[in-house]
């Protein structure tokens, strides 16, 4: 075998899918704190879409110590993400932040996929 064969393999790039969602600045700060106030500095954010809701679907969150078998997993500013396969096709696209207003502060979810969205903004139509 060409000995520059591995060395050119080392150098090539395969591109990774596009992950399903994006955590703003905010949404990471907020995770990491309640991971560090919860000790659960180890684990990831389970992001998912379960049944229920005004409209259909809804949001979970969730930290979790390991990802679950078939489940996808990606890492953004040092917060491994775990999304199920099932989730994965509704939140494509979808970008996670925190709000703080006047009257209530949480996560929010802007999902190109959602076709109505409720007033609580958490729960969904596709």
């Amino acid at each position: 075998m060409d000995s520059a064969i591995p060395e050119l393999l080392d150098q090539v790039q395969v591109p990774r899918p596009p992950t399903p969602v994006t955590l703003t600045a905010k949404a990471v700060e907020m995770i990491r704190s309640t991971m560090e106030r919860e000790s659960l500095a180890d684990s990831g954010l389970r992001v998912g879409v379960v049944g229920g809701g005004c409209s259909g679907f809804q949001y979970s969150l969730d930290l979790d110590k390991e990802p679950r078998e078939g489940d996808l997993t990606f890492e953004q500013d040092g917060i491994r993400i775990f999304i199920d396969p099932m989730s994965a096709q509704y939140l494509g696209g979808t970008t996670i932040d925190y709000v703080e207003t006047a009257y209530a502060s949480g996560f929010s979810f802007q999902n190109p996929n959602a076709k109505n969205t409720c007033g609580c903004g958490s729960s969904f139509s596709v």
